[in-house]
């Protein structure tokens, strides 16, 4: 699966929102889910994935797993460390060039994310974005567009 040909990583960093994905196990349920990366001094990425579990009234849950750049040519392929030794493909395949939305894949196509820095995502663009992810070769189908509720009164 190929990746884009160049991140800047500076510009990734920060706080994305998971608009779409084809789910892990633990993220079959989850609402108002985040992903947010900060580069470390020894190139590795510090992440910081959020969630509800169910519903938007259940307590927030989080994961905190490591990232390793394994293609420092176009940063675009990382290895993401749940539990060591193991890294979990993650590839950055698309990344719109504003830097607001990105589609990370994985070369066995089980899963994928569609992530955005807002919330909110029109239909027309979610439909390309769609598109997209199926010319990649994954079932359109089996996406799942994550609930996504952010208001003054959310827990975070």
């Amino acid at each position: 699966m190929e990746t884009v040909s160049h991140v800047d990583l500076r510009r990734f960093m920060g706080n994305w929102y998971v608009i779409a994905s084809i789910p892990t196990f633990f993220e079959r349920k989850a609402h108002n889910a985040t992903e947010s990366y900060a580069l470390k001094n020894d190139g590795s990425i510090h992440t910081t994935f959020r969630y509800q579990h169910g519903s938007f009234d259940a307590d927030v849950k989080e994961m905190n797993p490591t990232a390793v750049i394994l293609d420092e040519e176009t940063n675009a392929r990382w290895g993401m460390q749940f539990i060591w030794p193991f890294k979990a493909d993650y590839r950055i395949v698309f990344l719109d060039p504003s830097y607001d939305a990105t589609i990370i894949g994985r070369k066995k196509r089980d899963y994928v994310w569609l992530m955005a820095r807002s919330p909110d995502m029109s239909d027309a663009r979610y439909e390309r974005m769609l598109d997209r992810i199926e010319a990649l070769g994954y079932d359109r189908d089996a996406v799942r567009r994550v609930p996504q509720q952010w208001g003054s009164g959310k827990k975070r």
